[in-house]
């Protein structure tokens, strides 16, 4: 690509480098326009006798079509390519879902001067239309040579940027809580839960309230493990405390294990993790009866997409894991 500038007459086909204004300051020519017969009259009556245009050269690529070969070269499972326009694109997702980013091969590109591709955080969650990624050319025009440098890297990681799409799951809780405090923990969390899990497409079928006892706490995950779940929530009148409290001694009395205890999350940071089998069990602490965000909103979406989380996933939350002010 050459930058210079060029009688008008000789400006059609070439890219307008800057905006033209009339003599009131309105925008009459905007910048990245390929130039025709009639701009050139325009310009004229505007009294412009050169303009500045970018000239394409053999194995340039126009920012339009740059951006959509980007684009395709990103995309991946659950989005949509929208329209080139005005050198960028965006992806789209078709549902519900979770991002997933490939990170390094996304820094890879956007090492390449001129391209860039901005995405949602990954892990994040995502409703259908949104926006999940932007795909920007800077100049006028790049190189075919670095598209095709990005095409390679997307090609060798299989998946730049793309969804898992959320379930509609079958969703178990268990309350643990002393008798006296049975009827307040039910008020006070249950909606907590049940609009979380509802909120995203999921259902809370089964709920069962236990003493805080590791017997009590290990038959009661037992039948609701027998109900045919995707995953189970526990909460209660207190938060755990440690690895040995009695709710992570009562899944390990019914033949669980403890992923991961604690959260670098605040609020949540006294999280739990578990897995009977291949069930699930997310020991919600205290805040989750708030409806401000905190760590059960974290992870709850990731779970509920089918994502099995482990203890390394749990503690990278810490970078940005502060969540309150």
């Amino acid at each position: 690509m050459r930058l210079t500038t060029v009688p008008i007459d000789s400006a059609i086909g070439h890219i307008l480098r800057h905006n033209l204004s009339d003599p009131q300051g309105h925008k009459s020519l905007p910048k990245g326009r390929r130039l025709r017969a009639e701009d050139v009259g325009l310009m004229r009556e505007l009294g412009i006798e050169q303009v500045r245009v970018a000239i394409l050269e053999p194995g340039d690529v126009h920012e339009d079509e740059a951006a959509k070969r980007l684009a395709m070269a990103v995309c991946g499972a659950g989005l949509t390519v929208g329209a080139a326009s005005h050198s960028r694109v965006n992806l789209l997702a078709i549902q519900d879902s979770i991002v997933e980013v490939h990170i390094e091969a996304l820094l890879q590109m956007n090492e390449i001067e001129g391209l860039t591709v901005a995405t949602r955080m990954a892990h994040s969650l995502v409703r259908t239309r949104q926006r999940v990624a932007t795909i920007k050319i800077i100049p006028f025009a790049v190189r075919e040579t670095d598209i095709v440098r990005a095409e390679a890297i997307a090609h060798d990681s299989g998946a730049v940027i793309w969804l898992r799409p959320l379930r509609m799951a079958r969703v178990g809780v268990l309350l643990v809580s002393s008798a006296a405090a049975q009827a307040r923990i039910e008020q006070a969390i249950l909606p907590a839960i049940t609009g979380r899990v509802q909120q995203l497409g999921s259902q809370v079928i089964v709920v069962r309230s236990v003493l805080p006892d590791e017997t009590e706490i290990a038959e009661g995950i037992a039948q609701l493990a027998a109900s045919n779940l995707d995953l189970l929530i526990t909460a209660g009148e207190t938060s755990i405390m440690d690895r040995d409290d009695v709710t992570p001694l009562g899944i390990r009395q019914a033949g669980g294990r403890i992923e991961h205890y604690g959260a670098p999350v605040e609020p949540g940071n006294l999280l739990l993790l578990a897995y009977i089998g291949n069930l699930p069990i997310l020991g919600a602490p205290g805040c989750v009866r708030s409806r401000d965000v905190n760590i059960v909103d974290l992870l709850l979406p990731r779970i509920l997409a089918g994502e099995i989380i482990r203890a390394r996933d749990i503690i990278m939350l810490g970078h940005g894991g502060l969540l309150g002010v």
